[in-house]
Parts: structure tokens; C-alpha cells; sequence
């Protein structure tokens, strides 16, 4: 199905104004012929006051950024984009199959009230009359998806979360190719966002190939969320591209490891901080006993036997590598 834009001429208001002076000169003439008893005049006019009000309904109003699909008896015919007010054929009917849909997304949510005004994201109007516009808005939306439980590549639940930025871009496509533009959009989003988080841990761990290269990588939910939200981008244009949508930036809202297994997790991260730092003051400890040992030996401060400088490395290393402060023991007497 291939997007017909129709380039009528914006003349809804002087079609109103003709049909509002013909209305008035009917009535005129429907009096005087009635005063007149002229048959003929009061046949033409009373059809007229019956049956005038059918051009009225050809008239279309649009805001900028909206568009209208409009069929005749079933078939396409095309669809007005620029704003204006038109006059159309009045047999013509606007499409909008999502016109009623709500989802989680910008100018979307009802707030729970039923009988509230809304503005759907198609740039609808509803009521508590339930009358929907079908005008279908060219703007830019963004629909926050739920939060998902999703294993990762390690098989970690963790909750994730997005935010996608998208516009309809063919106004054919989103009203004839799919059943619902927006709940299609919305269940390529959950689809597409399972597909890419399994291939990523969720932070950085050995032996984990995430390119699809063969060679392990750094690549992680936490680390690379850049990375992470372009691939879900591009997952969801592809899918959606046959229903006229474009997606123009996809984000990682929420990231967190599951309720059932933050605190181990927690405690894992604490480990790991634990252990790169002990790493860190040993390395630094080892330096600079390796460090005192050499000054001593180079400027003859004192001759040491094995004996004596492993006893030193010992003592050292205690202090310079314990969690409390030293304390000092002052010997007064000789060494043996």
C-alpha cells in the first residue's frame, strides 16, 4: 500500500458560508412560496432543507503535524496532511484503527478516569461521550515501555526498561498493513528488547562474545547501554518499517538486577571492590618494602641476614597491609 497525499485546495470555509447563504435563501423561499401556494417552490426547497446539511459533512479541519486517511466506500483514495480547513467528498470516511488505543506513552494515559477529556496520542479528542477523532498525529511520541524481567546471556534475571522515541512517517501503511499500529509498535518493542538484552551480561564478564564475532568482549547492559539501545533501535525499525513507523532513538530507562537476586548480587559487586583493592594495597606494599630493603642495602644502614630481612618483610607487610592502625612495640633490649 503506497501513501497518497492529496493536494485539495483549503476551501472548507467558503463551502460552509455558500451552504449557510443557501440555507438562508431556502427558508426565504420556502416562506414565500408557501404564502404563494407555489407547488414546485416548496418541493425543491423542502428537499433542500432536508437534505442541505450533506455537504456540511465533507468539511475537515487539520492542525499542522496531522493527517487524515480517507477512504470512499472501501477504497483509498488518499490522505490530507497539510493544515487547513478542507471541504472533501461528504461520503468519505477517515481510518484510524489505534484512534481508541491507549498506551504508556506521551499524551496517551486516560489517568484512570472514565469519563475524563483526553488527547490520545493520535491527536484525538475523547469524551465521555466516546467520540474519537481518526486524525492521525506526524509527531514525534515517545512510549515508555514496561519494565521487563529479561535473563541475561548469564541467565541473571534483571529488570530493564526503555523509552522509544517514534513518528508515523506513511500514513497508508500504518492503517492498511497492520491491524494496529500502536499495539504492533509496542509488542516489537517487548520482542526486540528480549532479543538483544539475552546476548549482553549485565555487567562486564570473561569469556562472553556479544558482537557475534567469536571473540570475547567488554560489552555489558551497564557499560555499554549506548551500544545496547542502538542495536534495540535498529531490531524495532526493522520490524516496524512495513507499518509506516520510524523509530528515531530508543533509550534505557530502568536497569537493575531482580529483586530476587539484588542482594547477592550486591554482595558479589562488594566482594569483587574488596578484592581489587586488596590487590591494589598488597602491590603497593610489596613496593615499598622491595623499596626499603634496596635503600638500606645501598646506603650500609644496617647489614641484614635472610633471617633478619624476612622478619622485616613480615612486619612490614602487617602494617602496611592490616585494616587498623599499627602498634608500635619499642624494644630496649637486643634482637636474640
Amino acid at each position: 500500500m503506497e501513501e497518497k497525499v492529496l493536494n485539495n485546495k483549503k476551501n472548507g470555509m467558503p463551502v460552509m458560508l455558500l451552504c449557510i447563504l443557501l440555507y438562508v435563501a431556502d427558508v426565504v423561499a420556502f416562506i414565500f412560496a408557501v404564502e404563494t401556494v407555489i407547488i414546485p417552490v416548496i418541493v425543491i426547497t423542502s428537499i433542500w432543507l432536508c437534505l442541505g446539511w450533506i455537504p456540511l459533512l465533507g468539511l475537515r479541519i487539520l492542525k499542522p503535524q496531522e493527517a487524515l486517511v480517507l477512504t470512499l466506500f472501501g477504497k483509498y483514495i488518499g490522505t490530507l496532511k497539510n493544515e487547513g480547513f478542507y471541504w472533501v467528498n461528504p461520503f468519505c470516511s477517515s481510518v484510524n484503527p489505534a484512534a481508541k488505543t491507549k498506551l504508556n506513552q506521551s499524551g496517551d494515559v486516560n489517568g484512570g478516569a472514565k469519563n475524563s477529556l483526553y488527547i490520545a496520542s493520535t491527536g484525538a479528542a475523547a469524551t465521555s461521550t466516546g467520540t474519537v477523532s481518526n486524525k492521525i498525529s506526524l509527531k514525534i511520541m515517545t512510549l515508555n515501555n514496561n519494565r521487563q524481567k529479561i535473563n541475561d546471556c548469564l541467565g541473571n534475571p534483571v529488570e530493564i526498561g526503555i523509552a522509544v522515541m517514534w513518528r508515523v512517517v506513511d500514513t497508508a501503511k500504518a492503517v492498511f498493513n497492520v491491524d494496529n499500529y500502536k499495539e504492533y509498535l509496542s509488542l516489537q518493542c517487548d520482542s526486540a528488547l528480549r532479543n538483544i538484552v539475552r546476548i549482553y551480561p549485565y555487567d562486564v564478564s570473561p569469556d562472553v562474545d556479544t558482537t557475534g564475532d567469536g571473540v570475547a568482549d567488554e560489552g555489558s547492559l551497564r557499560g555499554s547501554s549506548e551500544i545496547v539501545a542502538e542495536r534495540i533501535r535498529q531490531e524495532i525499525q526493522e520490524k516496524v518499517s512495513q507499518a509506516g513507523l520510524e523509530i528515531i532513538e530508543a533509550r534505557i530507562t530502568y536497569l537493575a538486577y531482580a529483586p530476587e537476586i539484588a542482594a547477592v548480587m550486591l554482595q558479589r559487586q562488594q566482594a569483587s571492590a574488596i578484592i581489587d583493592a586488596r590487590k591494589m594495597i598488597v602491590d603497593g606494599a610489596v613496593g615499598m618494602v622491595e623499596m626499603a630493603l634496596d635503600r638500606l642495602s645501598e646506603n650500609n644502614v644496617v647489614e641484614l641476614d635472610e633471617e633478619r630481612k624476612a622478619a622485616m618483610v613480615s612486619n612490614l607487610l602487617v602494617v602496611l597491609c592490616g585494616n587498623h592502625d599499627a602498634q608500635p612495640v619499642v624494644n630496649s633490649g637486643s634482637l636474640y
